[in-house]
């Protein structure tokens, strides 16, 4: 079974690489309020697999991360 670990700084967090993006797309006219940039992790896991308890021990720092699994 494949699955997706979406992993994005927690809101209202300083990130710096999301607020360029914003500003490069705010002067190439776009208009967009927020960006956040992220890094997706893909396993392919066997069925039953706790996905949940690899994503918060080994893949998502809780002090600054959160996630979502797809």
């Amino acid at each position: 079974m494949k699955v997706k670990v979406l992993i994005l700084p927690k809101k209202g967090l300083l990130e710096p690489e999301g607020r360029a993006v914003r500003e490069m797309l705010r002067d190439e006219g776009f208009s967009v309020r927020e960006v956040r940039v992220g890094k997706v992790v893909e396993l392919e896991v066997e069925e039953g697999t706790d996905v949940r308890a690899i994503a918060e021990k080994y893949l998502v720092n809780p002090l600054v991360e959160e996630y979502v699994i797809e």
